[in-house]
């Protein structure tokens, strides 16, 4: 098993999809309008957030796959029939109970137009469908994720991902920008990326065994996935309920200003992701020890690679939002888009003791932890919303994520590596974000400093990077140099 190879597998699939909607995002902006990408991007907010009906029984399905390792393929097609018999069900309890719940959020609560709302009603029917949809994906996913299976999920993916950022357009193109067709067209695509998913299942799963349902299969995902349905339900709800009170309390170009550089942000954890996904059969595989040393190393390559990234992001994201939608979009959104990019940051090390702990069997604990930080949280999102508005909201997401990394790693035993190895980094951010509120952006002082703080991150970053790190760059350097050599004779 690569865990090198299945990082890059899984930063592809997510990068390529990152750059269609750098391009798309305008574009709907612009064809639909503030309000309804508004209320589009609620829904896909959505549709993820509806996995959370599987009861975490597609983590559990990974985990359980993962830690059978090379057993028989009978033991694995039992747990695979299983858990889907069990998600298939679930998903359509999950529909039924959704819909009424759907109903009065949007048509009571969300701030919307009133011209808008009947395209929204006929568009709320369509998540019934949308809840089997995600819980079936769920364990399908997780199946290939035990088998390590990466590569054949991100070309799943990224296809996926063109077919949802895509056909909305295509429906405005034909159509013109109704909701009552955009919704249908992003659920419906979901259809033929199941179909893939069920395909690899019955290839590197089950190969063909015929539908096997275990009692004793049951029960133990059931108590494993139990606690990660308690995580499911309570992390997302803490990353997507700004959202929902934004739109609420402010409307839906409000969401727009927030979503836009959530998303941006949300973006620069592709890496972290991809790392945990690519070791997390490992750690299920491993013992504490050896988990939790593969666990400090994925600490320290992530802080190696993301610190300098996220510098730059602050310092440079406010002239992008104006350069790539508009003046007023980067003025409102500028400051958000900082403090939600060091945010972001924190959150990236928090996925690996997030992983740690649930590959050793032991998702209670991280259920408990977030279940301890949501009603602080709801609290400080009221007072940093009413008192400060988007950036205040952004400030409060910060420190829940910071409070969370710091939980997790005490949890599974890993704080103090992680906080020797962070502590430092934290300070060139906070230094970037100084300069990025304070001085005006090209000014010659502004270059100056930003070139400074990014050398010394540059510098820290060569000097705390495991030595395959190093060996990679001299061979790189290697290479360019003997190909120059050769060029110039």
């Amino acid at each position: 098993m690569s865990i090198r190879k299945h990082t890059i597998y899984n930063l592809l699939g997510a990068v390529l999809p990152l750059g269609l909607s750098l391009f798309t995002i305008p574009i709907y902006i612009r064809l639909i309008g503030d309000a309804r990408y508004g209320v589009l991007a609620v829904a896909w907010l959505l549709l993820g957030y509806f996995g959370l009906f599987d009861l975490g029984l597609g983590r559990a399905t990974a985990q359980r796959i993962a830690s059978l390792g090379d057993a028989s393929p009978a033991q694995r097609a039992s747990t695979f029939w299983t858990a889907l018999a069990m998600n298939v069900s679930l998903g359509v309890v999950g529909g039924l109970v959704i819909w009424p719940v759907a109903v009065y959020f949007f048509g009571q609560v969300f701030n919307i137009d009133a011209a808008l709302r009947p395209e929204l009603a006929t568009a709320i029917p369509w998540l019934i469908l949308a809840v089997p949809l995600a819980t079936i994906s769920g364990v399908l996913t997780g199946a290939l994720e035990g088998r390590s299976r990466f590569l054949e999920l991100n070309i799943i993916s990224v296809f996926s991902s063109v077919l949802v950022q895509l056909s909305p357009l295509v429906v405005v193109w034909l159509n013109g920008p109704d909701l009552a067709l955009l919704l249908p067209a992003v659920i419906l695509t979901r259809l033929v990326t199941l179909s893939a998913l069920f395909f690899n299942c019955r290839v590197h799963v089950f190969h063909g065994h015929a539908p096997t349902l275990s009692r004793a299969q049951a029960k133990g995902l059931l108590q494993f996935g139990g606690w990660v349905t308690v995580t499911s339900l309570v992390g997302p709800m803490m990353v997507i309920l700004d959202r929902f009170v934004i739109g609420a309390a402010m409307g839906a170009k409000a969401v727009t200003y927030y979503t836009v550089p959530f998303t941006l942000a949300e973006r620069t954890t592709l890496l972290s992701g991809a790392l945990t996904s690519a070791i997390f059969p490992r750690l299920a595989a491993a013992g504490p020890a050896e988990a939790k040393q593969l666990a400090v190393v994925a600490i320290r390559s992530l802080a190696v690679i993301m610190t300098p990234l996220i510098l730059i992001g602050v310092l440079l994201v406010e002239p992008f939002l104006r350069w790539w939608l508009n003046p007023e979009f980067g003025a409102r959104a500028g400051l958000t888009a900082q403090i939600l990019l060091l945010g972001f940051w924190i959150n990236a090390f928090a996925r690996v003791p997030y992983a740690l702990l649930q590959a050793a069997g032991k998702p209670a604990l991280v259920a408990k932890c977030h279940l301890g930080e949501l009603l602080p949280y709801l609290l400080l999102l009221y007072i940093g919303l009413h008192f400060w508005g988007l950036p205040g909201a952004a400030v409060v997401y910060g420190l829940r994520t910071l409070v969370d990394c710091g939980l997790l790693m005490w949890l599974a035993g890993i704080l103090g590596g992680g906080v020797a190895l962070l502590r430092a980094p934290v300070i060139l951010l906070l230094a970037g974000l100084g300069l990025a509120v304070a001085l005006s952006p090209g000014s010659a002082l502004w270059w100056l400093s930003a070139s400074g703080v990014l050398l010394l991150s540059l510098a820290l970053s060569w000097r705390t990077a495991p030595p395959e790190v190093h060996i990679l760059v001299a061979r790189i350097l290697n290479k360019l140099s003997i190909d120059r050599r050769e060029n110039l004779l």
